[in-house]
């Protein structure tokens, strides 16, 4: 008796979800801000491949991407933070100096 395995589809991961994933890891150690970019664009691009994607071709990597997306945008949001600190530091420090 001979049984033939049960057709499941081929899935794939969306490529775009990988490198938006890999980026935004990367953006926290090795390429500040610059990864946090390349990780929101692959990561939007991503989910409208999966989004557009017909039912049952089997794109996958959605969550990936929007790992992704929270690490790039967190990760931009905490050097804006950074930034205004800095900022807020050098004037009201120099303002104190004038008086």
């Amino acid at each position: 008796m001979s049984y033939q395995p049960a057709y499941q589809p081929v899935s794939r991961t969306s490529s775009l979800a990988v490198v938006s994933l890999v980026f935004g890891i990367l953006s926290w150690c090795l390429v500040p801000f610059i990864g946090a970019i390349v990780a929101i664009v692959c990561g939007h691009l991503a989910r409208g491949e999966i989004r557009r994607a017909p039912d049952g071709s089997g794109i996958e990597g959605d969550g990936m991407a929007i790992a992704g997306l929270v690490l790039g945008y967190v990760h931009l949001a905490f050097w804006v933070l950074v930034l205004l600190v800095v900022l807020g530091v050098l004037f009201l420090g120099a303002g104190l100096h004038w008086h």
